[in-house]
């Protein structure tokens, strides 16, 4: 890149620029960024040609050897993250001043809370939603390390996750308190077996699975009487392997109630194998106010 003096302005047209590479960054390559943007890869290539001119950076590294972050876009990236946070932090404030609630409020949630009968995130969100109409809710799906993540740097206003660990930059809001059983399948050899209590001797001869997702030390305790010998990244991924009658596994009891209720599955002495998992609403202290954000969680806190 040639000599440059920096940026005198920032028009709509570099707002455009700068969306298209955070998409870039976010999907890990201009052809991931297709199917997100919703455009021809020869019209990102073209966009990212005339950002890098326009900031005098070489922002990416992309060719044969697949796409990589310079050092320079990297900080470029971390920066344009602050920006649209400041932006939409600006639009909601101003909008609060019409005594108005407008705006995008991105959620991050672990996987496989909707069957909990609580409820409490769908009819918080409910509550909100009636109370501004225009708003727009943004949920993504992730693993838990990833929602603190995106909390920290901004990308999501708040996040649901498990409580494994406590980060001093993140505000913790206590949401649910949720049980998990060991399970098995209807085609397994322990699933007819009557006396449950004689099950627990038998449990560390067969096949088990194991999250490959963090969990708190009580509950790799459990997994220890168990003879693990596959993992899933998600509970999804636990119930399709226990589904198969050749493995038992821990899993919500909410998760698991559709199986039990359809004859598919059923626990394994469920005074014994059991543990509980707290879940929190995470979000960042000391971040710009976010009146979108303050109602929900009133909200939450009502139900």
């Amino acid at each position: 890149m040639s000599t440059h003096l920096g940026l005198n302005r920032l028009s709509d047209i570099d707002l455009r620029l700068l969306r298209i590479y955070k998409a870039i960054v976010e999907a890990g390559g201009f052809a991931a960024a297709e199917v997100e943007l919703n455009i021809s890869r020869a019209a990102i290539s073209m966009a990212m040609g005339d950002l890098e001119t326009r900031l005098g950076l070489r922002l990416c590294q992309r060719g044969r050897a697949g796409f990589s972050v310079t050092d320079s876009g990297q900080q470029v990236y971390e920066a344009i993250l602050q920006l649209f946070t400041s932006i939409e932090g600006f639009r909601i404030r101003v909008n609060a001043l019409h005594d108005q609630l407008k705006g995008d409020m991105n959620i991050g949630i672990a996987d496989n809370l909707v069957t909990l009968p609580h409820m409490k995130i769908t009819n918080a969100l409910r509550q909100l939603k009636l109370q501004a109409t225009d708003i727009g809710i943004n949920i993504s799906m992730m693993p838990p390390n990833e929602v603190e993540k995106a909390v920290l740097d901004g990308r999501l206003h708040v996040g649901a996750i498990p409580r494994l660990r406590k980060i001093a930059e993140l505000e913790y809001i206590p949401l649910y308190e949720e049980e998990s059983h060991l399970y098995c399948s209807h085609h397994h050899p322990l699933f007819d077996i009557a006396e449950q209590q004689g099950v627990i001797s038998l449990v560390p001869n067969y096949d088990a699975v194991a999250p490959a997702y963090a969990q708190t030390a009580a509950i790799k305790l459990q997994y220890q009487a168990l003879k693990t010998t596959s993992t899933a990244t998600d509970r999804e991924g636990v119930a399709f392997l226990i589904m198969t009658g050749c493995f038992i596994g821990y899993l919500p009891t909410h998760y698991a109630t559709q199986w039990i209720q359809q004859g598919k599955m059923k626990p394994l002495c469920a005074s014994h194998f059991r543990y509980t998992t707290d879940y929190a609403v995470i979000h960042k202290k000391n971040a710009p106010p976010n009146y979108l954000v303050d109602a929900w969680v009133k909200e939450l806190i009502k139900i």
